[in-house]
């Protein structure tokens, strides 16, 4: 019988759970994210920033939004709720005592699923530059039922391949491109950077390169967040 992961709650729908939120706040229907969004979802994870903390300050920006007299345009970006969003995690890290410690949930994907997911990251890397990692996928693929009980250690397995991906592909890129990239970046992000520190910038805009890099190679990317 396969080993049964305990599981954070929430922990691997981090992102889905975060857009399902901004799109009911917004109220509006179906409300596709962009790719400065996605990256700052990513800005928050890699921040340690709680999933309890980032739907709550979405519910707040949009609280706050709803109570003024002229509201404007309607909220296009979920960069608009960041300040909020940091508030709330703030909030919680000051919080004592700690709360205490959550019960398991079902694991989020099945040993079948998360095979199919190394074997897809596998097919779509065909770059000679890349040949590496595509290997150490296939290793990882061979031997997943002993990963699935495992996941933190196989996550950040993954994680270090797509470091590595980052590299290779950033290496090869040419100025133009990444100047070109940078543009886009800056024009997506002007309305907000009022609303975000020098710290908070700086990660965003690594995360949308670095987004933007996968992207414009059609590269998968390897985290279990994106196993869903």
């Amino acid at each position: 019988m396969d080993p049964e992961p305990n599981w954070p709650i929430n922990y691997f729908n981090y992102f889905t759970e975060i857009e399902e939120r901004f799109q009911q706040a917004r109220g509006t229907g179906l409300f596709l994210l962009s790719p400065l969004d996605w990256a700052l979802i990513e800005s928050w994870k890699e921040a340690g920033i709680p999933l309890e903390a980032a739907l709550r300050g979405i519910d707040v920006s949009f609280e706050k939004w709803r109570e003024k007299k002229q509201r404007g345009r309607m909220v296009n970006s979920l960069a608009w709720c960041t300040q909020a969003v940091v508030e709330e995690a703030e909030r919680m890290a000051g919080n004592v005592p700690q709360a205490a410690p959550r019960a398991p949930v079902e694991a989020p994907f099945t040993l079948e699923q998360l095979a199919e997911h190394l074997r897809s990251a596998s097919a779509r890397i065909s770059q000679p530059d890349l040949a590496s990692v595509r290997a150490a996928l296939g290793d990882l693929q061979a031997s997943v039922g002993d990963w699935y009980g495992r996941l933190e250690e196989l996550e950040q397995r993954l994680s270090a391949l797509e470091d590595k991906m980052i590299a290779t592909v950033r290496a090869a890129q040419s100025d133009d491109d990444l100047a070109a990239a940078r543009r886009q970046l800056d024009a997506q992000l002007r309305p907000y950077r009022g609303k975000m520190t020098a710290p908070q910038l700086a990660m965003l805009e690594k995360q949308y390169l670095d987004r933007w890099m996968f992207e414009s190679r059609n590269l998968p990317r390897l985290s279990l967040f994106y196993l869903r």
